[in-house]
């Protein structure tokens, strides 16, 4: 595993890109970062952790929320500076209640909201 690790380009601040898709659909789902210790506790544990920059530190996604990304596949780009991962989302990616954080669509300089929420975000996140 450290090996693999190693083979990935994290950043000046030690930080890597990662896209999560949905295995079935292909749908772009989220892009957030991951750290070493992300990238390897979602390899040995096959549920998605990532790094937040704005909290500085390591959490797994759905661990407030119950919405648990599980691990498909990964894979690194050729330059191996970016991560994909392909996962089994559970409910829905986006803290805003949308499946996918990539729900607007720019058209004529204006952003429009292409898909509806599956879940209510306040009831499960709070105010």
């Amino acid at each position: 595993m450290k090996k693999v690790i190693d083979s990935v380009k994290f950043d000046e601040k030690g930080l890597v890109p990662a896209i999560t898709q949905d295995f079935e659909t292909g749908d772009v789902l989220m892009m957030a970062y991951m750290n070493s210790e992300a990238l390897g506790k979602t390899l040995e544990s096959g549920n998605v952790h990532y790094y937040s920059r704005s909290r500085n530190k390591l959490w797994m996604k759905g661990e407030s929320s119950g919405h648990l990304q599980l691990v498909k596949e990964v894979f690194v780009d050729c330059d191996g500076d970016t991560i994909l991962i392909k996962v089994e989302q559970k409910v829905a990616a986006c803290h805003t209640g949308h499946y996918s954080c990539f729900f607007r669509k720019i058209e004529d300089d204006r952003l429009v909201e292409i898909s509806e929420k599956v879940f209510n975000e306040e009831n499960v996140y709070g105010e």
